[in-house]
């Protein structure tokens, strides 16, 4: 896995984006005229969980979340999303004890933990294999660029810290569309963590905007006050940081990896070693663990994150129509 160029963030003047923005219109192009074609209109409620950005925005939170709030008000909730970093293409319903993350993708490992998931490149055939099995919602971790499965509600999730990157498309920027289209087939916008890039004053001025943060999961309290080497290989390696520091662990090391990056033994003795060395706990996050070879896991601390809702009714507002549309969860 690579990781983001450097120049995909600031303000996008640099040599390489202008370089590649030929490259970048193409792509541009592309996108816009895949997005016309039609999906399939699901029998059950669809929510996406998107971004405009490639990489991590906190989509996967953001689904656990939905999911949980949906299964506490009776509903079926199955997990869809194309498994991204694995070899199968589905439709497949993840098995988190058959499947590893270079079958279907540490997301969608870490989703069907908690409740039924489905990986599959057309998001359409992964909605029907999941209705035709009791599936009564659907909440996808990411697809907002995909169309093959028409949404009832699209969330647009920006990291606070990152925000749109230089503002640019791939290959010149991180964006897969503009910023303006993306927010078009979008309800509202779900921002993790302080608005440090000015991203929202890109957005329609009407669009509402849900305002959440990262809260440390009920094990980081074990960790306040102790030495930690912290491992990770997220898009966003410093909020995982952060979130370990907010929690009060103390950071004896770090060390970031490329996006969905695959762990192999040796890095993991190396980490156990450097571990040994500051006489510190190592630890990562969910999406790392299932990466990780299963030999190696009973010695890593996993820490989870939820998000804490600013205005926790908005959300609760926006699911209640799509729960009250399941007859048996009315």
């Amino acid at each position: 896995m690579m990781r983001a160029p450097a120049f995909w963030t600031g303000d996008g003047a640099g040599l390489w984006p202008r370089l590649l923005s030929p490259v970048a219109a193409a792509y541009g192009i592309a996108t816009a005229q895949r997005m016309r074609r039609p999906g399939w209109h699901a029998p059950v409620p669809v929510i996406c969980c998107g971004n405009a950005t490639a990489g991590g925005a906190g989509k996967t939170t953001l689904a656990l979340d939905l999911g949980q709030r949906l299964a506490q008000r009776g509903v079926a909730v199955h997990y869809l999303l194309r498994g991204y970093g694995g070899k199968l293409k589905g439709p497949t319903r993840v098995d988190p004890v058959a499947h590893t993350s270079t079958d279907v993708g540490d997301e969608a490992l870490l989703l069907a933990v908690e409740r039924p998931a489905w990986i599959s490149a057309d998001r359409g055939a992964g909605a029907r294999a999941a209705v035709a099995v009791g599936a009564q919602a659907i909440v996808m971790d990411d697809g907002l660029q995909n169309p093959t499965l028409e949404k009832d509600l699209s969330l647009l999730v920006i990291d606070g810290s990152y925000g749109f990157g230089n503002g640019r498309m791939i290959p010149a920027g991180p964006l897969r569309e503009p910023v303006q289209a993306a927010a078009r087939r979008a309800q509202a916008a779900v921002l993790i963590g302080e608005d440090e890039t000015g991203a929202l004053a890109q957005l329609p001025e009407a669009m509402p905007v849900l305002r959440a943060t990262l809260a440390p999961g009920p094990e980081a309290e074990m960790l306040a006050g102790q030495p930690v080497l912290a491992f990770c290989g997220i898009a966003n390696p410093r909020k995982f940081f952060a979130t370990l520091q907010q929690a009060g662990a103390v950071l004896a090391g770090r060390q970031a990896y490329a996006d969905h990056y695959p762990y192999d033994a040796g890095d993991l003795r190396d980490l156990l070693a450097e571990a040994e060395t500051l006489r510190a706990i190592l630890v990562t996050t969910r999406k790392d663990y299932v990466r990780i070879p299963p030999e190696f896991r009973p010695r890593v601390t996993v820490v989870t994150v939820a998000l804490a809702w600013e205005e926790p009714a908005m959300i609760e507002a926006l699911l209640d129509p799509l729960a009250a549309s399941v007859p048996s969860a009315a």
